[in-house]
């Protein structure tokens, strides 16, 4: 029998998904599992997205543009002009979800081999689309008891090395919810000059920034034009993460037109999703706004309800709708999976990610999980309450 590729072999299973199998089980025994674990919004689409769908001619569903819909990349940059972002259409690629765009800016800024900076914990997947292109990811921790602040800019220069050719942010964070601040990106912009390194920003979530932070984009740093690329999705802006509509955003041309090769032999992203987004983007200020503070109301109540079970920490996220939160118990993959396989308070549980998978480093994370709360607070209490219970018979509690 032949084997699979070294590259085949090294990918991770996603931390996200990779319980699946249990929720499933306990869902067959009848139980009600709260979904903590993935990014999956209860709110709904924007009604008018979804109405556009419903009228589209479906007589024909035929290829689009390589690089995306026109008339979708034109709104798009509009969009980003009013959030006094300099963007133009032709610096504006589309893609099926963020997640290709991030295999696409890697395959066209590193070779195999190159090494990439990524403050961990880092959203799972970012390992598993170095793995497929062969980049190699370099990670320097951030710390809970700081927050998740970025790390100083001497852990940076450590790992900083011939083979080193990017650093990678994610801003505001999945999984940590921190929003870096313009003092931080600066830092990280004189880094950038100083090794002549590539800047890739997964922003998707900066429609979400609490407590009267604001969202610093890349795309407004000085004097990195060259240097910098910006990741999008409407995924979760606006509640339509099964379009897979992503893009990417550069100044840098040779970036823009190399991207265009590999986008032109995928063919083309999702007509459909496009048609989706294209309406999304003009979503009235009321539907950003209401959904906005649906978010930061689940936020609140969540952390605060999750910090006042014993032993148990959050820092109270900036951004997005993420948190790790450290528990008293002796392993995250054990635990959920044990919450999954065996636990259940009055006929429920709760699915959450191990967050040892969001870090690259060894045995870190070990008593850390990811929450998403993407669920209505009703169903966030319930969720807490099961954590709470859970926590007080879980054979691996470690205090």
């Amino acid at each position: 029998m032949p084997k699979i590729s070294n590259r085949g072999a090294q990918l991770p299973e996603s931390a996200i998904r990779k319980l699946v199998p249990y929720s499933e089980k306990a869902k067959a025994l009848g139980r009600k599992v709260y979904h903590l674990n993935i990014g999956q919004p209860d709110i709904k689409t924007p009604p008018h997205a979804i109405e556009r769908i419903r009228n589209f001619d479906f007589e024909l569903i035929p290829y689009g543009h390589s690089f995306g819909n026109e008339t979708y990349r034109k709104k798009l940059a509009h969009y980003y002009r009013d959030r006094n972002l300099d963007v133009n259409s032709d610096e504006i690629l589309i893609t099926t979800g963020g997640s290709e765009a991030i295999s696409f800016a890697f395959m066209v800024c590193f070779n195999p081999g190159d090494e990439v900076i990524v403050p961990e914990p880092f959203y799972a997947n970012y390992l598993s689309f170095a793995i497929a292109t062969d980049v190699v990811i370099r990670p320097i921790t951030s710390k809970i008891e700081d927050g998740f602040q970025l790390p100083s800019i001497d852990e940076f220069e450590k790992v900083i090395g011939p083979k080193t050719k990017g650093i990678f942010i994610c801003n505001p964070n999945n999984p940590t919810g921190y929003v870096y601040t313009q003092e931080e990106l600066e830092k990280l912009r004189k880094l950038i000059l100083k090794y002549d390194l590539y800047l890739i920003s997964d922003e998707v979530y900066s429609e979400f920034v609490y407590d009267g932070k604001t969202h610093h984009s890349v795309l407004e740093l000085e004097g990195i034009n060259e240097n910098v690329i910006m990741i999008d999705s409407v995924s979760k802006r606006f509640s339509a993460c099964g379009i897979r509509i992503g893009s990417v955003v550069s100044k840098n041309q040779s970036i823009i037109k190399s991207i265009q090769k590999i986008a032109m032999a995928r063919l083309c992203p999702p007509m459909l999703g496009q048609v989706v987004a294209e309406a999304a983007v003009d979503s009235p200020h009321e539907y950003m706004e209401a959904v906005y503070l649906e978010y930061r109301n689940r936020r609140d109540y969540f952390i605060t309800a999750l910090n006042e079970i014993p032993g148990v920490y959050s820092p109270m996220p900036m951004g997005a709708f993420y948190s790790i939160v450290k528990l008293p118990i002796d392993d995250s993959d054990r635990f959920c999976q044990w919450m999954l396989e065996e636990f259940e308070y009055q006929n429920e549980t709760v699915m959450m990610a191990p967050a040892s998978g969001f870090y690259s480093t060894p045995g870190i994370g070990k008593n850390e999980v990811r929450v998403a709360y993407v669920l209505n607070i009703d169903d966030l209490k319930r969720a807490v309450e099961c954590l709470r219970v859970a926590l007080t018979v879980y054979p691996g509690r470690t205090n």
